[in-house]
């Protein structure tokens, strides 16, 4: 016979749903947003594996025409060439079997954003004079912010917003083209391309470590959060849980320390020389030279164009 008062549902919240509790659950949210952009970073190795255009071309191939285009671009000032150069990523994104929703996402998620934000200024007629486009407010004759200057009318004008325009878009396309490298080269093979166009071999083992083991750490530092979680009576205030984020701060560096010291002995014990050592090796093809020579080819002509060398 069950007792009377175990039959009594409890219709009140749960204390631990409560908004103060929301608010203060600040680590759960830090930790769910790193470990979700580490998680979309594990997917993207898949497409390594894929059968695309990129995919099949010698690493060393890829990371010398990519070079090459990065600093084409960063040459260019023309408007019209760069956005034929993303259009140009995007149709290289579609030949990978790349979903260009993914690329797109991928390659404006923060940093063509944040340069298109450091821009913004230049766009108005307070920084940069020129022809009115769109006028704003008329703040009057003589009028001054702190030790500024105003205009009579603040606008924005039409060579600010294609200066403005101009550096996003030329962020956008050498990103845009980094990306592609990193999505369609497999990480090992990227290194060991890094040491083939002569990077100092203490630069590409730093890389190579830095990836490989940053995940081992992401995912210490997850178990010792859910212990703790798991250990949990009542909700902590906010300085506790800062006390704990510090404290579990300094282990992590004095883990890392450890860590690394027993790795480095492990790798000299196995014939460690420094080096970056891989089974298979590089090899060239026809359509390797054609696709570097092309690539090399077409950044040329645009540094040319950029400079009005040669004229379209």
């Amino acid at each position: 016979m069950i007792p009377e008062w175990m039959k009594d549902a409890e219709n009140s919240p749960c204390p631990y749903r409560t908004a103060s509790t929301r608010k203060k659950d600040f680590i759960r949210k830090t930790l769910d947003g790193v470990f979700g952009f580490f998680r979309e970073t594990m997917i993207s190795e898949s497409y390594t594996k894929r059968n695309g255009l990129l995919q099949s071309l010698d690493p060393r191939v890829k990371l010398i025409s990519i070079m090459a285009l990065v600093l084409a671009t960063s040459l260019t000032r023309d408007l019209r060439a760069l956005l034929l150069v993303y259009l140009l990523t995007l149709l290289f994104a579609v030949l990978s079997r790349i979903e260009v929703t993914f690329f797109i996402k991928r390659v404006w998620l923060f940093i063509p954003i944040f340069s298109g934000i450091i821009t913004l200024p230049i766009m108005f007629n307070v920084f940069l004079p020129g022809d009115t486009l769109l006028t704003l407010i008329s703040p009057g004759q003589n009028a001054h912010l702190g030790p500024i200057g105003l205009p009579a009318s603040i606008s924005i004008t039409h060579q600010g917003l294609i200066l403005a325009t101009t550096f996003t878009l030329r962020v956008a396309v050498c990103v845009s083209a980094v990306v592609l490298l990193f999505l369609t080269t497999r990480q090992d093979d990227l290194f060991k391309s890094l040491r083939s166009v002569g990077v100092p071999r203490v630069y590409v083992m730093t890389l190579a470590m830095c990836y490989r083991y940053i995940f081992l750490f992401m995912d210490m530092i997850r178990d010792l959060y859910l212990a703790k979680k798991s250990r949990t009576i009542k909700s902590m205030s906010t300085f506790e849980e800062q006390k704990w984020v510090g404290g579990r701060i300094g282990y992590t560096m004095v883990k890392s320390l450890d860590v690394s010291q027993r790795v480095h002995q492990a790798m000299l014990s196995r014939g460690f020389n420094g080096d970056v050592k891989i089974m298979h090796d590089f090899k060239m093809k026809h359509r390797d030279y054609c696709a570097l020579v092309s690539v090399i080819g077409f950044s040329t002509l645009l540094a040319l164009f950029s400079y009005n060398i040669i004229r379209i």
